[in-house]
């Protein structure tokens, strides 16, 4: 099983957690969109805690991925931090990171 997660400690921009000047429920709805343009099957969506739970195959080699995406944010101020997550099972290969980095790659030039 693996496991990768954004971090201010991981020195690649991809693999930080993406910070925008946007109210955190639009960027709740820009994750949304994402998550349904890569293609990722929506397993749940928490409106109240602004998290989004999706899975990805990788086939034999990659097995399954769990991927969580979470906006935070103040109530009523143009702030938020999204935060993503991948787990693994299955497979020989982990991907966690790339899948990590392929989600904020994509999401920051959507929201930025």
């Amino acid at each position: 099983m693996g496991v990768f997660e954004t971090s201010d400690d991981h020195p690649g921009r991809f693999h930080r957690p993406v910070r925008v000047p946007v109210a955190k429920r639009d960027v709740f709805g820009a994750a949304q969109e994402m998550c349904a343009d890569l293609a990722w099957t929506v397993r749940e969506v928490d409106d109240e805690s602004l998290t989004i739970v999706c899975e990805r195959s990788g086939g034999l080699l990659g097995g399954t991925s769990r991927i969580t995406v979470r906006v935070d944010g103040p109530d009523g101020i143009p702030s938020s931090t999204t935060t993503v997550r991948s787990e693994s099972t299955g497979g020989v290969l982990s991907r966690d990171k790339s899948i990590v980095a392929e989600f904020v790659k994509k999401f920051t030039n959507r929201v930025c």
